[in-house]
């Protein structure tokens, strides 16, 4: 928001220098973004008297004058404006003078002749005709009235103006205007806020009431509605001192009646319009939601389709504004209007942000309306503009005001403890200047029952705290000595599910893995691309009201998609090889339609392909499974009912007999649809689990004393014989002696009869008390041939 200094300063005092005053207002809480000059670069320009006009020689366009700028010598000027005559007063560049955009002004010859300098339009100043109406459209500006030569032109033409530009956060509406900032500032200070004197003569004919009526059929949307009218309006350009501070303000000077709205909007920060009164039907305006399929063309002449959600502002027959946002090209003022409304509304904040963002149109109104607008500033503000208009001579204002507000906004009572409030900063701040801190603002202090009564227009003021936060920036933060927080300290740690999560992706990084970390929002087209089956459970989802798009419309209910994805993109870019996992979470309903929140499943997801295989992957889980010590609770079986996984090459993970999760191929079909040629590798695992499972007790045992013994055993076996059923036979005939049985080869190929496969294993065997004799392992590897032979039909050797 930008502030010009002289109108701040119309309301609250500022003895400082510019520096100081940002400084300082930065301090108390209101952060100054910057500040700059009106007047911009302009340098050593002056005002000068025309003596003398003769034509140049050499070009026919150019003229040369004789100017007296007060400079002890008259100066030689030549210049093709057409507008200049003999007794004008001109603003006059010197030799050295700086003019708008950092154009520099030397003497030099011009067509043969020697020009002192320039004479300057108002364009040539940083201005247009909207701050200087009277200057000419093309051509010199000539000075109204005669003024001091040789003084300079930012003087006289009153550009002595500092503008001060704040970052304001949207929790303060009030200070979104001039007398929001003056209040901060006079509190910062110390001085007097002076509020303007609002008093208005009326001195029109009738009533306004018996002119118009309000019927507000939505008054949450629309708390408060109040208007005045003003007959015999007289349309004409705002005076210098208004177009000045509105330029300065950053806002467009355009006529006295659209700037006295805007004036009031920037200096009281509530929002107006203003309408013809003959446009309305019926003399009747009534505060409705918009109808479905309704259009209104705006100010600007573009045609906005509305929808029931919207308010506007209508009469019988048509809508004539969007409330908050813009009003309708059907009741602008035109030159020849006679009578005028002033609209001085308040509307929902959240409303009116939703409106202007489905109609496409952000304006300086709904900028205010989205912070939260103080309903009770409404009845001011149009006193305010009827008030100027009086003063500006623009009509006559009519007896009377309108008034709709059903559900007044009270202010609120807090109590507030200094001994609390001195706790609580660390400080040790006098109760007496806690409360002048309060009373500066505008607060109602009760020092006896420690209360305040807060205004309507300080709606973050909530509670004890926020009144701890005005003591501590009005006292100054700076002189706030630091101290250590006292209370009693508590160690922060991780929960055990945290640290088990914290091993789990220790792991996969030591396997080689990169975390992926992918989105929840997904596109209901994932069940397809996965060959998911209609009746699927999976295709119950939490659909998201408010998408990004259909591509992100409902929550996963699988965790992998996002995974192949970013291994598709691995692949599309040429890598040859890539690994990923993620630890996050599935989103699954309990029931449809969502009446409560969906159950989250945390779920560790791995994705690879490129010099990998089933094995390598199984490898990593049973990695993952040793670290949690869980290993010897997990065994795997083959899994066949995923549609997305390849069926013979798919294994299931089984902790005490429950499914865990499963790892193996991903089907070639889905790999293609995600637009990876190699094969792919996928385990999903429920990380809850893995917690409830975890052990992460340690039992140490010390160091073998004595040698092992080994026997390698191969077999030939029906290759549907999976190599668990195989382990599971040796370990549980092996005997007390064996120690481990590994597998080291698998071989189908020439020499092997077709549907068999080769199977060797290396089982070692250990004494705890003394080494081992082929006699005492003679038993427990007897007992695993025989049962082999006889429970898998397997035609064993060993050595």
């Amino acid at each position: 928001m930008d502030v010009p200094m002289s109108w701040l300063k119309e309301y609250a005092d500022v003895n400082v220098g510019i520096k100081d005053f940002v400084e300082d207002i930065t301090l108390s809480g209101s952060k100054v973004e910057g500040y700059t000059v009106m007047a911009g670069e302009i340098k050593n320009v002056v005002t000068g008297y025309i003596k003398e006009i003769v034509k140049h020689p050499d070009a026919e366009k150019l003229v040369i004058c004789t100017i007296d700028a007060g400079q002890g010598a008259d100066l030689t000027i030549v210049t093709g404006a057409p507008n200049v005559n003999v007794g004008d007063y001109v603003p006059v560049a010197l030799d050295g003078s700086v003019i708008a955009g950092g154009k520099e002004i030397h003497t030099g010859p011009l067509r043969g002749v020697e020009s002192q300098g320039m004479l300057c339009s108002v364009e040539e100043l940083g201005f247009d005709l909207h701050d200087f109406p009277e200057a000419p459209e093309y051509g010199i500006y000539i000075f109204p009235e005669t003024v001091e030569l040789g003084k300079d032109v930012v003087e006289v033409m009153d550009l002595m103006d500092t503008v001060v530009e704040y970052e304001i956060t949207s929790n303060r509406p009030d200070c979104f205007s001039i007398l929001g900032i003056a209040r901060e500032t006079a509190a910062t200070y110390k001085g007097e806020f002076r509020f303007p004197e609002i008093s208005v003569k009326a001195e029109g004919t009738g009533d306004v009431n018996d002119m118009i009526s309000v019927d507000i059929q939505n008054a949450e949307l629309c708390p408060r509605y109040v208007a005045r009218a003003v007959q015999n309006v007289k349309i004409e350009p705002s005076p210098r001192w208004m177009r000045k501070r509105l330029r300065a303000a950053g806002v467009r000077p355009i006529n006295n009646i659209v700037d006295i709205t805007n004036y009031v909007m920037l200096e009281m920060g509530q929002p107006m319009h203003a309408f013809d009164i003959n446009t309305i039907a019926e003399r009747k305006i009534i505060v409705r939601n918009a109808t479905a399929g309704e259009q209104i063309t705006t100010l600007d002449g573009v045609v906005r389709d509305l929808n029931e959600s919207m308010l506007v502002i209508a009469d019988p027959e048509k809508a004539v504004a969007i409330a908050g946002v813009m009003g309708g090209e059907n009741s602008m003022i035109s030159e020849d209007a006679e009578a005028i409304l002033f609209e001085s509304a308040n509307f929902d904040g959240p409303n009116v942000r939703i409106t202007a963002k489905n109609v496409g149109l952000r304006t300086d109104a709904s900028a205010k309306f989205e912070k939260g607008i103080d309903p009770n500033m409404a009845l001011d503000a149009v006193n305010r503009a009827v008030q100027l208009v009086e003063m500006l001579g623009a009509g006559d204002v009519v007896p009377g005001v309108v008034d709709a507000y059903p559900n007044k906004k009270e202010t609120w009572e807090l109590s507030y403890s200094p001994e609390w409030i001195n706790k609580f900063l660390g400080t040790e701040i006098p109760e007496e200047d806690m409360q002048a801190s309060f009373e500066r603002l505008g607060l109602i202090v009760d020092p006896v029952n420690h209360t305040v009564v807060v205004p309507t227009y300080r709606p973050d003021l909530e509670a004890q705290a926020d009144l701890a936060e005005e003591v501590a920036r009005f006292y100054g933060y700076d002189k706030i000595v630091p101290t250590l927080a006292a209370g009693t300290p508590t160690v922060g740690k991780k929960t055990y599910a945290q640290t088990i999560t914290g091993m789990v992706k220790d792991v996969m990084i030591a396997e080689g893995l990169c975390e992926a970390m992918t989105y929840s929002f997904e596109s209901p087209k994932v069940f397809d691309k996965i060959l998911l089956p209609a009746d699927s459970k999976l295709r119950e989802t939490v659909t998201i009201h408010n998408p990004l798009g259909e591509d992100f419309s409902v929550m996963r209910t699988v965790s992998f998609n996002g995974i192949l994805n970013s291994l598709s993109t691995n692949y599309n870019r040429r890598n040859e090889q890539a690994g990923l996992y993620e630890v996050a979470k599935v989103y699954l309903p309990k029931a449809l339609p969502v009446t409560e929140l969906p159950e989250e499943v945390s779920t560790l997801t791995m994705g690879m392909y490129g010099k990998m295989d089933f094995y390598d992957l199984k490898g990593i889980v049973e990695h993952l499974m040793t670290s949690l010590s869980m290993s010897d609770k997990v065994e795997y079986l083959p899994e066949k009912s995923l549609t997305w996984m390849h069926p013979g090459r798919t294994a299931s993970i089984l902790v005490d007999g429950k499914s865990i999760g499963y790892l193996g191929e991903v089907h070639p079909i889905v790999a293609k649809n995600y637009e990876i040629g190699a094969k792919t590798y996928l385990a999903v695992i429920n990380v809850e689990a893995l917690v409830a499972n975890a052990n992460r007790d340690v039992i140490y045992k010390p160091l073998p004393k004595f040698p092992a013994m080994t026997r390698d055993i191969a077999m030939l076996v029906k290759e549907d014989v999976t190599v668990k059923e195989i382990a599971d036979i040796i370990k549980a005939n092996g005997g007390e002696h064996m120690e481990a049985a590994t597998l080291f080869d698998v071989y189908q190929g020439s020499q092997i009869e077709v549907g068999y496969k080769s199977v060797a294993y290396s089982i070692s065997f250990r004494g705890t008390d003394r080494t081992l004799s082929d006699a005492d392992i003679a038993d427990g590897m007897s007992a695993i041939v025989s049962e082999l032979a006889s429970k898998l039909n397997a035609q064993v050797r060993d050595k």
